[in-house]
């Protein structure tokens, strides 16, 4: 039995130092064991690991440290977001190329895909692409280049020459602040050049965020809302430069 937990132990460790974040149901299928076990193994281990939510990250380094950015992020508003992405998920067809952005929101708009559809899907945040990978008619393409920890994402002119040899019809974009002002915003500038190229490539273009965005303004300005067809929030949407009344869809 030791040595069984044990060996969970370490696999747990390895697959952590790969993906840094993993959630709880997919940390118990890689081990082959329950998520109760799971969690146990966790709380007899907290020099090693450390729970958020419903995910597991390794411990943090230093005393006071904040764990991962993006774990606390996926579950704040977590149920606002997903009903943002029932209103987003109706403009997708089958046959389309989409791209999705990097961060905690859209990823619940890969959960609403149907199993049967067919769609091409770019996207360069890894958190995005292992969801992606559930879903059995989806093709994948991964933007690469320099890795972001904190958000798990890409970066660079690797991923930026691919965009130019893609036809996207649909992309659906996150921010961190939308202030109806000054635009659309994000916390870390290298996400910038991915979103205003896939925003001047693609045919269509969607701004993703809860309300609880609204107002708010982060270092990074990446677009006006005007770049966008729509604002798309937990209410429905909106002609993305009229401001925060929306009307359901």
């Amino acid at each position: 039995m030791a040595n069984r937990k044990t060996e969970r132990i370490e696999t747990l460790a390895e697959a952590l130092a790969e993906r840094r974040v993993l959630h709880v149901k997919d940390a118990a299928a890689l081990l082959g064991v329950s998520e109760m076990t799971v969690r146990r193994d966790v709380a007899d281990y907290p020099q090693r690991f450390a729970f958020l939510g419903g995910h597991v990250m390794p411990a943090p380094d230093v005393e006071g440290e904040q764990p991962y950015e993006l774990a606390r992020a996926t579950d704040a508003h977590a149920s606002a977001k997903r009903a943002a992405c029932r209103h987003a998920v109706r403009h997708i067809r089958d046959g389309d190329t989409v791209f999705l952005d990097c961060g905690s929101t859209l990823i619940h708009l890969i959960d609403l895909i149907p199993e049967d559809m067919n769609l091409t899907v770019v996207c360069y945040a890894m958190n995005v692409g292992e969801r992606l990978a559930r879903k059995p008619n989806v093709k994948m393409i991964m933007l690469g280049g320099l890795y972001h920890r904190e958000t798990a994402s890409f970066s660079g002119s690797p991923g930026l020459e691919v965009l130019d040899h893609l036809g996207i019809n649909i992309a659906f974009l996150s921010a961190a602040g939308v202030d109806f002002g000054r635009g659309a915003s994000c916390m870390h500038f290298h996400e910038v050049p991915v979103k205003q190229k896939v925003i001047a490539l693609a045919q269509r273009r969607f701004l993703v965020a809860d309300k609880s965005k609204f107002g708010i303004q982060k270092p990074a300005f990446f677009a006006e809302l005007r770049a966008f067809d729509a604002l798309i929030t937990e209410n429905g949407e909106t002609g993305a430069s009229r401001g925060p009344a929306v009307r359901k869809i």
